[in-house]
């Protein structure tokens, strides 16, 4: 049930040691990556405490796709000017984030992404001229891509030290920011979560019977198909596993990589084996028909499909990169190789899917991990906390 806050006093006539309830912006990308996803999902959580949030952005976020109490949603409006030869988000994202924080008296802006999102948020904060706090979350390609551009670099760092707050999705990229950008400031590692109600194996034997036959095995992929999630791998693995046993692969997700990925399967011959699914909203369905994810990536701040399929019962073959080998255990909820090693996971996939009593133990570690470690109720009342820590923290000051 989530507690409409009309039904509170006017939080911004109190003082703020009074307030139950925080005034939260957020602001994010709207698309398919994970900082998009968990953004929102974070929203939603928090909303269902009682927090008045606030999700800024240029467009809708895909998560968003109800009706959500004490959500409200407000666009960065793009002019277009014959001068400008490409668009000022940062500026205009700057704008909208005064904008909402004078009219809805924001407590924090949280910014998902340190480019453009914790520059923008920096520099409505000097506009505003107020006590409103800033925390940034770093998700993985804004430090380990975007940010270590020179022309990038400078900006990142300091957005970074700037912010009240700081956490990052795994142990692994609070150590490669540390590294990367020689900064002092404490970043505090927050993981990334799943619903566990929603995400949770269900009966779908129709919908398994569309994409394999009863005798098949189900691997399935889903990603963004940019190069550094190696989705040509994906299907390379594939095609040693098909040559021991009768199986399907379901790529779900779209992205610069697909119609490579597309020729590789025909060149392969196995394009009666593979089904490519595009971008999917609803992802149960799929996950719960499915016996085995394949992860081979080269880049995975935290791998928050690898997380949504653990919640269905789907063991992971992964690289180990990354956050991946914080989220699952070897040998318990999945198997971990080297980044590339194609047959040796391969050779992982054979022996689990080939092995009904050892499958159903690693179905239930991943599900069981996923439920302790990793669940939204969990995880979104760290960020409660640190939000609380960092608005009393300041005000004593």
């Amino acid at each position: 049930m989530f507690k409409v806050l009309a039904a509170y006093p006017r939080l911004d006539y109190l003082p703020r040691t009074m307030k139950e309830h925080l005034r939260i912006g957020i602001v994010c990308y709207p698309t398919y990556g994970g900082s998009g996803v968990i953004a929102t999902e974070l929203g939603k959580g928090l909303a269902q405490l009682g927090h008045q949030i606030h999700i800024i952005s240029y467009a809708l976020p895909m998560r968003l796709d109800s009706y959500e109490g004490n959500i409200f949603y407000h666009e960065v409006e793009m002019a277009s000017y014959p001068l400008f030869e490409f668009p000022l988000y940062t500026p205009a994202l700057a704008s909208k984030i005064v904008e909402v924080a004078r009219f809805e008296s924001l407590d924090i802006v949280h910014a998902h992404y340190a480019i453009p999102h914790a520059t923008s948020a920096y520099l409505a904060r000097q506009i505003l001229g107020n006590d409103m706090k800033v925390m940034t979350t770093l998700h993985g390609t804004d430090i380990t891509l975007v940010g270590l551009e020179p022309s990038f670099l400078p900006v990142m760092k300091f957005s970074i030290e700037q912010s009240n707050g700081v956490t990052a999705v795994s142990r692994f990229l609070k150590e490669k920011t540390l590294t990367n950008y020689g900064i002092e400031t404490d970043i505090r590692v927050i993981p990334n979560f799943v619903d566990t109600e929603k995400y949770s194996r269900i009966e779908c034997g129709q919908i398994r019977e569309r994409f394999a036959r009863s005798d098949e095995k189900v691997l399935v992929h889903i990603s963004n198909f940019r190069a550094v999630k190696r989705v040509g791998d994906v299907i390379r693995i594939f095609d040693e596993v098909l040559k021991k046993l009768p199986a399907t692969l379901i790529l779900a997700g779209d992205g610069p990589d697909r119609s490579a990925c597309e020729h590789l399967v025909r060149e392969l011959g196995i394009q009666e084996h593979v089904r490519f699914l595009g971008k999917q909203t609803e992802l149960v369905p799929i996950l719960s028909s499915s016996d085995l994810m394949l992860m081979p990536s080269q880049s995975e701040s935290f791998g928050l499909a690898a997380l949504e399929a653990m919640a269905c019962g789907v063991p992971v073959i992964s690289s180990s990169v990354g956050g991946l080998p914080e989220l699952q255990v070897h040998g318990q909820t999945g198997y971990i190789a080297e980044i590339g090693d194609i047959d040796r996971m391969a050779r992982y996939a054979v022996e689990l899917l080939g092995n009904d009593t050892k499958m159903a133990m690693f179905r239930q570690a991943c599900r069981t991990r996923a439920v302790e470690h990793f669940d939204v109720k969990k995880i979104v009342t760290q960020y409660e906390d640190y939000y609380r820590e960092i608005v009393q923290r300041e005000d004593a000051q």
